[in-house]
């Protein structure tokens, strides 16, 4: 019993020593009209996703989650677009930095996948090799506040919000949409 306590004392230690070392805060980069960065991820569905080539043809939300707590938010935007029956290709981009998280990908989204139902698994695409690259480009002071991107056809962006939710922000996305 000792031993083990001793192995997940160490675990422990190793884990929150590499985790520190790889969280940075950013200001956000983001620029209204500019394109956004290509980014690698994969949906839960195991399919890969360039961003934001893959969504080019339609004007598409991102909402990016840095932590566990940026769900609230998303839960949010997601509620909101549904019940002002807004049309617009919205993905849960949850975007981990870091080298630990990278180790643990597969288990990271294999919880996800337990608690998103099947059908919703292609709308969240989970970002780890190029985690740091976004945070640096959208930024993650705030870190629990959800970042809300609309891009146009083309993968420019038109619209971004970084301070979680709130009705203003929907309608103002609402604004910005051509359809």
């Amino acid at each position: 019993m000792k031993q083990c306590y001793k192995s997940l004392v160490l675990v422990s230690v190793f884990v929150l020593f590499f985790s520190s070392c790889a969280n940075y805060e950013y200001p956000s980069q983001v620029t209204i009209g500019d394109k956004m960065i290509a980014a690698t991820g994969q949906s839960l569905e195991g399919n890969p996703v360039v961003i934001p080539q893959d969504f080019a043809g339609q004007e598409t939300l991102l909402l990016f989650g840095y932590k566990q707590d940026s769900q609230f938010d998303i839960d949010r935007w997601l509620i909101g677009l549904d019940m002002t029956q807004t049309k617009v290709a919205a993905y849960e981009i949850p975007t981990i930095q870091g080298m630990l998280p990278r180790m643990f990908s597969g288990f990271i989204d294999s919880g996800m996948r337990k608690g998103i139902p099947k059908d919703l698994w292609k709308g969240v695409v989970t970002v780890y090799e190029d985690g740091d690259k976004v945070q640096r480009f959208t930024g993650n002071l705030n870190p629990n506040n959800a970042r809300v991107m609309l891009l146009d056809t083309q993968g420019n962006i038109v619209y971004f919000y970084d301070r979680g939710f709130s009705v203003e922000a929907l309608n103002e996305v609402r604004s910005q949409l051509t359809q």
